[in-house]
Order: structure tokens, then C-alpha cells, then sequence
């Protein structure tokens, strides 16, 4: 195939997570059942704070929006992957490729600032408790959302559109989804720009991110230790368990992935990191939120509750 052809690309091959047939059944088992409790986890506690009047408060707002995050970088990847299993070569098409990486891109780095905003929530919450309520105003939570929505957006589109108006010489992506660093090997052109442009970028994400992160427990901290009561250090620690659990997962994952010397690097190995945070990490998250919060345990009793009302109240209606 000449060069030619091979820019005027209609479609790539995506070569999965394995080349093992006798693994392919137990794996696409396991990854369906992950996928399913991920989208279930992270719809549920989506309708859950939108219900509940209890769940009316910042922290849950912002939980909505991370299990919403979650759910969308999940569902970008994880049915496209569950259908490869069967076979062993798939395609997926030039145009949905790009909106693949899109989708993802705008989740994905959407999530960090969320979680961000998560972090200086919890600060307002254990060091300024008297003056949460007026700081952490509706006005300011909508902007600590929507600014990171807005911002993911016009990057990934930026950055996408900058790959993918440049030309291919390879249409094999060895990944099961299309992930940027893959793509990039495969242009023809000089990808120096563009991979300044990543890497200026994800170095900003990360370290903004993770700055924020690391001031706002920084300052918990300093408050807690001059807490003279036990009880009260207990629960300001057991405020911001879940939300620290989930940070070290998240960041912890990451870090692993991008910050591997070369020599030990591989596809098969980001492959596997792929996996933990496109489909394992959206299935943690609620759990962790579920299982460590007596507040969401509670409304979950409480709606469940309710839903033989609601179901009775139906039937009425239809009846």
C-alpha cells in the first residue's frame, strides 16, 4: 500500500488487549461484569444526589459530577472493547476513532480539576466550617464545574484536531481504543509540535491538579493536628477518607503509567494500566463512596425504601 493510500485513511485496526483465544472468554466475563457495576455504581449515585434532599450539599454535587465523569470515560471505552473480544482483529472507523479520543479526553481530564475542586471543598468544609455554606456558594460550585468542562472540551478539540488533520503512513493501532500516544507513532509528518504540545499540556493537568490536591490536605492537616479533641480528628479524617482513597487510586495509576523508566515501558504493560483506570477505577469509585459514607448508605436505605410507594403508586395510575 502506497503512502497515498495509506493517508486517505477510512478506518483503523485495533489489535485488543490479547492475543490468548483460550483467555478471551473468562476476561470478556470479567470485564462486562466490571463494566456493568461501573455504569449501575456511578448512575445510581448520580440519580441518588439529584433525589435525596439530604445529598443537597456541595460535596455531593461535586460527587455527582465525578461519577458522571466516570461514567463517561468508561462508556467511551469499555463497550467498543467489549465487543473485540470475539474476534481477534477488529476496525474501528477514522470518524469515530477521533470522537473516541475526544469523548475520553474531555472525561479524563475533566476529572482531574473535579477532583481538584473536591479537595478545596473538603479545606472550606474541616478549616473554615463557619463560612462553608457562604463560600461554597451554588454560584462558585457551578463555576468549579463548568470551567473544567469548558476547558477540557476546547483542549481536546485543539489537540485532536491537530492529530488528526495530519497525515498516516500506518492504520494498525496497537491499543484496544484509540489513545493518543498510539495514533502519534503511526503520522507521517513530524510529530515534535505535536507531542510538545501533550506533553506541555498534561504537565499543566497533572500538576495543577495535584497541587491544589496536596495544599488544600496540606492545610487539613495542620487543622486536625491542633484539634485538641480525639473525636473531632476522627471525624475530619473520616470526612475526607473516601475522597483520599480515590486521589491515591486515581493519581497513584497514573503515575505508575507515565513516570515508567523506558526500560521496563511497554504496550502491554500501558495496556494494563489502560484498563485499571478506563474500567476499574470508574467501578471503585462509587463503591468506595458507598461503602466508607454512612450519608449515601443512609439515603440509599432511605430510597430504597421508597420504591415500593413509587412502584405502587404507578400501578395505580396505570390501573
Amino acid at each position: 500500500m502506497d503512502k497515498h493510500n495509506l493517508t486517505m485513511l477510512n478506518e483503523f485496526i485495533l489489535m485488543g488487549i490479547m492475543d490468548l483465544p483460550e483467555l478471551q472468554t473468562p476476561f470478556f466475563g470479567f470485564f462486562l461484569v466490571v463494566y456493568m457495576v461501573s455504569v449501575v455504581g456511578n448512575l445510581g449515585l448520580i440519580i441518588l444526589t439529584e433525589i435525596d434532599s439530604r445529598l443537597q450539599t456541595p460535596m455531593y454535587f461535586f460527587l455527582r459530577h465525578l461519577a458522571f465523569t466516570d461514567l463517561g470515560y468508561s462508556t467511551t471505552i469499555g463497550p467498543k472493547m467489549l465487543v473485540s473480544f470475539p474476534i481477534s482483529q477488529h476496525t474501528i472507523s477514522y470518524n469515530w476513532c477521533a470522537t473516541q479520543l475526544t469523548f475520553f479526553s474531555v472525561f479524563i481530564t475533566s476529572e482531574f480539576f473535579i477532583l481538584s475542586a473536591m479537595a478545596y471543598d473538603r479545606y472550606v468544609a474541616i478549616c473554615n466550617p463557619l463560612l462553608y455554606t457562604v463560600i461554597m456558594s451554588q454560584r462558585l460550585c457551578h463555576l468549579l464545574v463548568a470551567i473544567p468542562y469548558l476547558y477540557s472540551v476546547l483542549l481536546s478539540v485543539l489537540v485532536i484536531t491537530k492529530l488528526f488533520i495530519s497525515s498516516f503512513c500506518g492504520f494498525v493501532i496497537k491499543h484496544f481504543y484509540c489513545d493518543i500516544l498510539p495514533l502519534i507513532s503511526l503520522l507521517c509528518s513530524d510529530t515534535h509540535e505535536i507531542k510538545l504540545i501533550i506533553l506541555i499540556f498534561s504537565v499543566f493537568n497533572l500538576v495543577s491538579s495535584l497541587l491544589i490536591v496536596l495544599v488544600s490536605y496540606l492545610l487539613i492537616l495542620v487543622v486536625i493536628i491542633r484539634m485538641s479533641s480525639a473525636e473531632g480528628r476522627h471525624k475530619a479524617f473520616s470526612t475526607c477518607g473516601s475522597h483520599l482513597t480515590v486521589i491515591v487510586i486515581f493519581y497513584g495509576t497514573l503515575f505508575f503509567m507515565y513516570v515508567q523508566p523506558k526500560s521496563i515501558h511497554s504496550f502491554d504493560t500501558a495496556k494494563m494500566t489502560s484498563l485499571f483506570y478506563t474500567l476499574v477505577i470508574p467501578m471503585l469509585n462509587p463503591l468506595i463512596y458507598s461503602l466508607r459514607n454512612k450519608e449515601v448508605k443512609n439515603a440509599l436505605k432511605r430510597t430504597w425504601r421508597m420504591c415500593p410507594n413509587i412502584l405502587f403508586k404507578i400501578h395505580c395510575k396505570i390501573h
